[in-house]
């Protein structure tokens, strides 16, 4: 009965419809009014709305007399009734009135046919369906009168990044509008490393227990977040089941497209019960911005008749603009002289005895021409900017964040294409630089279902009866570290207790079944075990798992619980002292630079203080004595002589400072050498190795074998795979030249446990040449990874980590390590700051000296007596000739002392004087 009167209702609305074109076609002539189609189901949500929004739009485009001037647009509508076939049909028939465009549909199956066939007719679609895969390559007159579903799955998944979530379960109808939007929901979530778990799809029309099995299978799974892409007229029943399995409580979260916002703006309020189903939910809706149109619009809704909805959801909004796109796009193909005409398809006939009449489907002739217009028409609408890019998509695709509770819905943000998620009303962001930055993106607070504000976890560990497959290596070398057990757990050791101390720190239960992975005859490939985990055959890898770029490529591990790095470990021999271990603590070179530095200061110290210090003078013999003398005494503080003049000082502190760094350093690394045992190895570490051709040794199963081969280039052929610690020994033991290696390439921990097993027979030579540690394994974004990384994080502080470690890793290890004499030596680099400092106190005490000698000379030779005298000759006035003092002259009053030059200047001042007082005498009046 209630079917009926819903259509009633349309067949009433199809009347009124007809009937008011009849009067416009009185008024006007057949060539005043322009066929419109519309194809939508009048009975749903959507059409509730959309039927009004269109009749709003006729009657205020035929009154506007600044548009279409003396034509009048007329729609003509069919109803879908919810059905692809009887859809199809109505849209036959519809594009068979000669109309000029067509509003709808609003379901994906039928928009699939009826593109093809405008596609043909040449008749441009402006419609409401929101597949991502209805596109305008496949079809050229498909033009999209509302935002395309790609971008709403786009904003559910930042809204799944925002709140760090990685998984979610889809739910949707299995049709293609639900199928193709949830394909484009996947590859958005894939884009943020996010994935969809697992695809709920129910068949359109499904009953409540079809529902309710689908919810319980759901329930069963890891995912708790749910993502809801149904149609508006059914999608409640999921939630009512969904409360009364207790799935709209705590720990839930459900996420849902346009569809619920467009049911509850439907109307005035939420019922009590609706409201209950729906509590946390949270949902997207169109954004429309707040604009005079859109209040006029909805003052207007009040007055429009025969309308079954006392509100309006945005799909009224973008009906009532597609009717002005349309109304505007006719009205400048008619200004720029276009004309409606028809002709008949060539392609098409009927058939004899067919009731078909395919003769009655015309081409519109101009509709390439009208298609190029719409597509190029730019106004502002009750939903803002009307304008399409290039896929014929309209521009600026928003969306309303909206967070049910209580009997209503509050905002708590917005989403557009080009700020991402904010609090901000995109419209204001437009005229700013794109911004999709994930620092940016911001919300108000949620509440979630259960009436919380927590953010939900978005997983729990999946209550299905099954257990974590996790897969152990049967080791059989270093079987403390992991190895096969006859227990309960099926497995011991170290890595078993760290994981079992892990989950029990986990707030949730995790049933776990250990699997050998491994023969138990040789150490299995742990490079194997690491991909079978990414290839789903196991849950988790559970060992000592090295952390390696490669596998973190494929796998997520866990925060490391054992640090761990590749070493060499070689045979050694002890380091005797010998007859000339004192020169050991120092480099041939910087012995050289001391020794240089020796006579440098002395000989500058001895220029310094010649012409002042007595100490320093003396015939050449003992001169060069004190010199050599003076230099090395300095190295024991012995030095007799006494310096007296300032420069010399400031030398002698600064080199008694260096001497005094020099005596101390030597002393404690040859106190080193001599009394701290010192091992030795022809084999110096990974370098020695990559230089030499011998063979290398490798644990069996270790990632070291790819890691020599393809990081450090050694060929394959010198790498010899050990089984067991006993081969280890006996191959180190023969050497390269008996058919042994030359040494042993393993990560520290187990090195650890062979040098404390054989009584420190060898050494590790050389440092440690990676970094890396000993982890667990999990498939890729597994939320167990980040908890139990927290968990041993809890282990390592409260140091649960060290008691296992302790228990089972424990041994007397070799403190003793190769420590080449080399190493120990101390060279240039560690002292030339020093000598630096010291040499350019010498220069600057040399370049103050000479400036001062220079002084001293250039006065005594002004005021001294000529040098030489020549004879008058007989037949010339007598003259005196002077000389130019020479360098030999100079270094000649150099080795003066400063006391007598002093004196002598004085003195030879005071007989200038005399002898020409005149100048005396006039120098107080110049």
């Amino acid at each position: 009965m209630e079917a009926h009167s819903w259509m009633k209702g349309g067949f009433l609305f199809f009347i009124s419809c007809v009937c008011f074109s009849m009067g416009v076609i009185a008024q006007n002539g057949n060539s005043s009014v322009v066929n419109i189609g519309g194809l939508f189901t009048f009975n749903s949500v959507i059409g509730r709305s959309i039927s009004p929004a269109i009749l709003a739009a006729v009657e205020d485009v035929n009154s506007d007399i600044t548009i279409l001037k003396n034509r009048k647009i007329n729609v003509i509508v069919q109803d879908t009734n919810c059905s692809g076939f009887i859809g199809t049909v109505e849209a036959m028939q519809l594009v068979g009135t000669d109309i000029v465009a067509a509003l709808g549909p609003l379901s994906s199956g039928v928009a699939h046919v009826i593109s093809h066939v405008v596609n043909e007719l040449h008749v441009p679609l402006v419609s409401f369906a929101t597949d991502p895969s209805l596109t305008s390559l496949q079809y050229p007159y498909f033009i999209r009168g509302i935002p395309n579903d790609h971008f709403q799955m786009y904003a559910i998944a930042d809204l799944v990044e925002y709140f760090e979530w990685r998984e979610v379960t889809a739910v949707f109808v299995d049709d293609d509008n639900g199928r193709n939007g949830i394909s484009i929901l996947g590859d958005a979530l894939s884009k943020n490393r996010g994935k969809i778990a697992y695809k709920a799809a129910f068949t359109p029309g499904a009953s409540k227990s079809d529902i309710d099995n689908l919810l319980v299978e759901m329930n069963l799974m890891e995912s708790r977040v749910f993502v809801v892409h149904v149609n508006p007229d059914t999608g409640l029943n999921i939630f009512s089941v969904a409360k009364r399995l207790g799935m709209m409580s705590k720990s839930y979260v459900w996420i849902t497209t346009d569809w619920l916002a467009s049911l509850l703006d439907s109307t005035d309020t939420i019922d009590p019960q609706t409201a209950d189903l729906l509590q946390g939910v949270i949902s997207l809706r169109h954004h429309t911005p707040d604009s005079d149109l859109k209040t006029r619009f909805t003052s207007r809704w009040g007055k429009i008749k025969n309308k079954e909805t006392s509100k309006f959801n945005s799909f009224a909004l973008y009906a009532y603009d597609s009717v002005w796109l349309v109304a505007r796009a006719l009205d400048t193909f008619f200004n720029g002289g276009g004309n409606v005409s028809f002709s008949d398809d060539p392609n098409l006939q009927d058939i004899k005895g067919s009731a078909l009449h395919l003769t009655s489907l015309r081409i519109f002739n101009e509709g390439p021409k009208l298609l190029q217009i719409l597509t190029s028409t730019n106004f502002t609408g009750v939903t803002g900017q009307i304008q399409y890019d290039s896929d014929k998509n309209l521009i600026h695709p928003a969306f309303d964040i909206l967070n049910i509770g209580g009997t209503g819905s509050r905002r708590i943000g917005y989403w557009s294409n080009h700020s991402g998620l904010s609090i901000v009303p995109p419209e204001t962001l437009y005229s700013r630089p794109s911004n999709l930055s994930n620092r940016d993106q911001r919300l108000y607070s949620v509440l979630w279902p259960g009436e919380t504000t927590v953010k939900p976890r978005g997983w729990v560990f999946p209550n299905n009866g099954k257990p974590l497959r996790i897969a152990v290596p049967y080791r059989i070398t270093y079987p403390d570290v992991v190895t096969r057990d006859k227990g309960s757990l099926g497995a011991r050791g170290y890595c078993i207790d760290v994981f079992e101390a892990a989950v029990l720190l986990l707030p949730y239960p995790v049933p776990h079944v250990y699997v050998m992975y491994g023969d138990g005859k040789r150490n299995p490939s742990f490079g194997n075990l690491v991909n079978d985990v990414a290839a789903n055959k196991y849950d988790a890898g559970v060992g000592d798992l090295t952390i390696t770029t490669n596998r973190t490529r494929i796998v997520d591990f866990t925060q490391p619980f054992m640090e761990s790095g590749l070493v060499v470990v070689a045979p050694v021999k002890e380091v005797k002292s010998k007859p000339w271990s004192f020169l050991m603590p120092f480099t041939w070179q910087m012995w050289a630079v001391t020794g240089s530095f020796f006579l440098f200061v002395g000989t500058v110290v001895w220029i310094l203080e010649h012409r002042t210090n007595t100490e320093f003078r003396g015939s050449p013999r003992q001169q060069l004595v004190t010199v050599f003398w003076f230099s090395f005494s300095t190295m024991f503080f012995a030095h007799r002589e006494n310096t007296v003049s300032a420069l010399g000082r400031l030398v002698l502190i600064l080199w008694l400072f260096v001497v005094l760094i020099i005596n101390s350093s030597y002393t404690a690394s040859l106190t080193s050498i001599l009394t701290v045992q010192q091992l030795t190895s022809r084999i110096q570490g990974i370098d020695t190795l990559i230089a030499g051709t011998e063979p290398i040794g490798i644990q069996d199963g270790s990632f070291a074998y790819n890691y020599l081969v393809n990081e450090l280039n050694i060929a394959e052929s010198r790498l010899r795979v050990l089984k067991t610690q006993d081969e280890y020994v006996r191959a180190l033991q023969q050497g390269p030249s008996n058919g042994g290696v030359a040494a042993v390439v393993d990560e520290l921990p187990y090195v650890e446990l062979f040098l404390a097993s054989t009584k420190c027979q060898f050494s590790i030579v050389g440092r440690e040449f990676t970094k890396s540690g000993w982890g667990f394994a999990f498939q890729r974004d597994s939320p167990l990874a980040v908890d139990l990384s927290t968990a041993i994080l809890q282990l390592s502080e409260n140091g649960e980590l060290q008691r296992i470690h302790d228990k089972w890793l424990s041994r007397n290890g070799c403190s003793v390590q190769t420590n080449p004499i080399d190493d120990n030596r101390l060279s240039l680099k560690s002292f030339w700051g020093l000598f630096l400092i010291c040499g350019i106190a010498c220069f600057l005490a040399l370049v103050v000296f000479f400036c001062r000698v220079c002084w001293q000379f250039s006065r005594y030779s002004t005021h001294g007596e000529p040098h030489n005298v020549e004879a008058p000759e007989p037949t010339t006035p007598s003259r005196r000739t002077l000389r130019t003092p020479s360098f030999k002259d100079l270094m000649v009053f150099v080795d003066k002392k400063e006391a007598d030059i002093k004196e002598a200047i004085r003195r030879k001042s005071g007989e200038h004087s005399k002898r020409h007082p005149s100048q005396v005498l006039d120098r107080p009046s110049s």
